[in-house]
């Protein structure tokens, strides 16, 4: 007797969600012969297998496993009953041949039953519901050798929590497999707001709806129980989150999760819960083994609410309301324990330099006194490595005393207020502090050696605070005092005072002693771990360098910077370190290397700084390479608010700014002369006076940009007569990119002189440098007589890659040029936005950089050197991709990332 209700495929809710978008993937196909569907308890794996056979065309085949069924005879028994339930003829023979077999060997009743499919001919579909009940080795066997020879047309679709162990690698490489993972099954934002509406009739809102996804990431029983258990709370303005019953929660994940592990299992999700992220040498810390990794290989098998958090499985987390639920249940069988491993869990975060992860525990504990000694301790490279704002956040945390108390803390604070650019409360924090440091002194303080030490950093950040008033003297002498001191002192502030004099040498023209002092930033920030000192200082060097026209040895430095911090900062569960100095290089690199993609990527996180507002120095430079780039691509209009935005600013808050801005006014010129506005753009330059500008690259800019104005005017002698000096002292100083760029305008003039021998000359001299330094971008962004001039230069029509290049970039743009402005497609910066729903998960900042350089077909070695990580790192990116596009090869990427708009 066989229970037949193990045959009937479970009722789909008319008002439960339809995820298409899933059940497309489980339709037959190609070479296809299993769907494997595997995630923990509650993800809607039955439902959604249900709901694709209730629509699909396949003769549909159920079985609903249970623990009772790990046995061969019996599995196959009902293997056998599902299918003649459903309609396949001829079962009667395939059962008597299972009568006939005594032994272990059930070949010939596999054999019969695939004879059986093959004459019938039909497209069938087999559902094991719940496979990992099935344990026994010798299932496993004959089921592989059984998919092995099915016949065209039937698949089977396997429905489990964990992943059997099945010749899956062998399958997937011949493509017999679809895999559903967790990350496909979980709910999106979407399919959250309509799961509550729809199928649990709540009337809740979208800020509601929202929270409860990203509280629940997309979890759909938890989100059940949350609707169950909320009532007519979850409805309205309500705050959603703090509406679900953690209880009910803990109770599932116990009954159905905790309590069907064996213990080994059980105990170490007990003994780990503690950990915000896991790996195996904390694990074996907390447990005093050495088999963690086996055992965090082993959960990932079996989907246990674990989530890895890169590609090689070292470090992982749970589920949060998993893990949840684990806490509360040691908490409530065994709080002391639960203390301990709390505290070793911390201890061990900070000895091996996860601070910030340590510090978001101790904070949740409200364990303030050792909050106050890690500050303290950790502050000041939290804030160097670009954490200031959570580090204030923390210290108004503290009790208020702790930090009155503590020099230190009061110096951590002032970084912070100053990193945060909040410069107009720090003066008297400064004076407060030095009172207290000088009463620590006189009165024999314990700690007075280390008060001494502290006025050294005062003497540091009151240097920076001169340099926003311009105040020259005061910085040199402060400046001065603190490399006197520097060698004598116990905090690291090598990096810090180096990035500083090379703002200040920077600001006063001086760039080759700029160069030298900020490669011993680059050097002394990591040294002392600032990764934020190393980053400014590596992309102020490059900014020099790639401005003077080194532009190969200005990317080369950024990507060794940036190789460094990565290799020693990157943390997937925070924000990537970004600098304004770097990012801002690596746009104008880009976009003079003609690769806009590229360009537009590294500007799109510095545009949310200025949205949110930033410090007014930074501010300017990345307006001004927003229009930089708007102006290479045609797009003027965007192109001059930037750059008015950008000479507005650096005019009004030239007194916060501790260096020369960027010559805007200069390229705001240009972007008038490209509309033809040749009388506004001579007015735009005359508001700014050489004696103003200290910085040669500057000076030379407006030289160049005055030239221009005057060929526009007709007037080329004029023209000639302001670039014969620069070209001389840009040459002698190896300015090579403005040196060009005056060779392309004195051709323009001495031709508008009919003088064309002259001309070609200083054509034929501009693009061999150009070609050397590797310029592109400049020679298109020239007047059109220039272009034209250019594209009729025979030395521009010899063989080579760069000729070709350049020439269909001259030719491209003079095509630009013929449309009329308002038709020029005006382009966003950054990547394009995913659709909401087009994505079981959106694409990460890093992946849609990745897409978008395979578009470019840049091979994977050229993407690593583009993005400057490892090529290993580029393949976890590309496996990553493919697994959200759901595609197996770059074409089917690009396929599908044009269909869904990302392209």
């Amino acid at each position: 007797m066989l229970l037949t209700t193990k045959f009937l495929r479970p009722t789909t809710d008319a008002r439960a969600v339809r995820r298409d978008r899933l059940s497309t993937r489980l339709a037959p196909g190609g070479s296809k012969r299993l769907n494997l569907v595997i995630a923990p308890a509650g993800y809607g794996k039955t439902t959604l297998v249900s709901q694709w056979c209730a629509q699909s065309s396949l003769h549909d085949a159920w079985l609903s496993l249970d623990e009772h069924d790990d046995d061969p005879r019996r599995f196959w028994q009902y293997v056998l009953g599902a299918f003649e339930h459903a309609g396949l003829p001829d079962m009667p023979a395939c059962r008597k041949q299972l009568t006939r077999q005594d032994g272990s060997d059930l070949t010939p009743v596999m054999t019969a039953l695939l004879n059986t499919l093959e004459r019938d001919g039909g497209h069938w579909c087999l559902v094991l519901d719940d496979y990992h009940f099935v344990g026994n080795a010798d299932i496993h066997r004959q089921l592989a050798w059984f998919l092995d020879y099915l016949p065209p047309g039937v698949l089977i679709t396997l429905v489990s929590r964990t992943e059997p162990p099945l010749p899956l690698a062998r399958w997937r490489v011949r493509r017999w497999v679809e895999d559903i993972h967790p990350g496909l099954l979980a709910f999106s934002e979407g399919e959250c707001r309509q799961f509550f509406r729809d199928t649990m009739g709540r009337d809740i809102s979208e800020a509601d709806a929202s929270a409860l996804w990203r509280k629940t990431e997309g979890w759909v029983a938890a989100m059940q129980l949350s609707a169950l258990s909320g009532g007519d709370r979850i409805s309205g303005d309500s705050a959603a989150v703090a509406n679900i019953d953690e209880r009910q929660i803990s109770d599932y994940v116990l009954t159905e999760v905790l309590q069907q592990q064996p213990s080994r299992l059980a105990d170490f999700l007990l003994q780990t819960a503690c950990c915000p992220r896991l790996t195996a040498s904390l694990c074996d810390t907390l447990r005093g083994r050495d088999d963690s990794q086996e055992i965090l290989e082993e959960l990932l098998r079996q989907n246990l609410f674990l989530i890895p958090l890169d590609t090689r499985n070292e470090w992982f987390r749970y589920h949060d309301l998993f893990r949840d639920a684990l806490v509360q249940r040691l908490r409530h069988t065994a709080p002391a324990r639960a203390e301990s491993l709390w505290r070793q869990t911390v201890t061990w975060l900070l000895e091996h330099g996860h601070v910030q992860d340590a510090i978001a525990q101790i904070v949740r504990q409200q364990d303030w006194p050792w909050l106050a000694r890690v500050l303290a301790e950790h502050g000041n490279n939290l804030i160097h490595a670009g954490f200031h704002l959570p580090v204030l956040d923390w210290l108004e945390a503290l009790p208020a005393h702790l930090v009155n108390d503590s020099p230190r803390l009061q110096m951590v604070r002032i970084w912070g207020l100053f990193f945060a650019n909040r410069v107009d409360s720090i003066e008297p924090r400064l004076v407060a502090l030095e009172d207290l440091l000088d009463r620590r002194v006189a009165d024999s303080h314990p700690d007075a050696e280390g008060a001494l030490g502290l006025h050294s950093e005062l003497a540091l950040i009151r240097s920076y605070l001169a340099r926003t008033r311009n105040d020259d003297k005061r910085v040199s002498d402060l400046t001065r005092q603190v490399l006197e001191e520097i060698d004598h002192t116990q905090i690291p502030l090598k990096s810090v005072t180096y990035y500083g004099l090379g703002l200040d040498y920077y600001g006063r023209g001086e760039l080759r002693k700029a160069e030298e002092v900020l490669r011993s930033a680059v050097h002394y920030g990591q040294v002392e771990r600032k990764p934020s000192t190393a980053l400014s200082s590596g992309g102020l060097l490059a900014w020099i360098q790639y401005n003077r026209g080194d532009t190969d040895l200005a990317l080369d430095t950024c990507t060794q910077v940036r190789r460094w911090v990565d290799q020693h900062y990157s943390d997937p569960s925070q924000p990537r370190l970004i600098s304004c100095w770097q990012n801002s290089t690596l746009t104008e690199i880009y976009r003079e290397r003609n690769e806009p993609t590229l360009a537009h990527n590294h500007l799109a996180p510095l545009l949310e700084h200025v949205t949110r507002g930033t410090e007014p120095g930074q501010h300017v430079i990345i307006q001004y390479v927003r229009g930089h780039l708007a102006f290479s691509e045609g797009r003027l209009q965007e192109a001059t608010e930037a750059l008015e935005d950008a000479l507005l600013t650096g005019r009004r808050r030239r007194d916060h700014i501790v260096f020369e801005p960027p010559a805007s006014a200069a390229l705001l010129a240009r972007c008038l002369l490209a509309i033809g506005m040749p009388e506004k753009a001579a007015a735009c330059l005359d508001d700014v006076h050489d004696d103003e500008l200290t910085n040669p690259l500057n000076r030379e800019q407006h030289r160049i940009s005055r030239a221009r104005v005057c060929n526009a005017l007709q007037q080329p002698e004029r023209a000639l007569d302001l670039l014969a000096e620069l070209e001389a002292s840009a040459g002698r100083a190896g300015h090579n990119r403005h040196l060009v760029q005056a060779l392309l305008v004195m051709a323009e003039a001495l031709d508008l002189m009919n003088r064309p021998a002259e001309a070609q000359n200083k054509l034929e001299q501009a693009i061999a440098m150009a070609r050397e330094s590797g310029f592109a971008r400049l020679l298109a962004e020239e007047s059109p007589r220039v272009r034209t001039l250019l594209c009729d230069l025979p030395a521009l029509r010899a063989p080579g890659r760069w000729n070709r290049d350049v020439l269909a970039m001259l030719r491209d743009q003079e095509h630009r040029a013929r449309q009329p402005q308002e038709t020029v497609p005006a382009r966003e910066a950054g990547p394009s936005p995913v659709p909401e729903e087009a994505l079981p998960e959106p694409l990460s900042q890093r992946e849609q950089e990745v897409l978008a350089l395979i578009h470019q077909g840049l091979a994977n070695k050229d993407i690593a050197r583009a993005m400057a990580v490892a090529p290993a790192t580029v393949k976890a990116h590309i496996r990553n991709l493919y697994g959200k596009l759901g595609v197996g090869r770059r074409t089917e990427a690009l396929a599908r990332a044009r269909a869904l708009g990302l392209l």
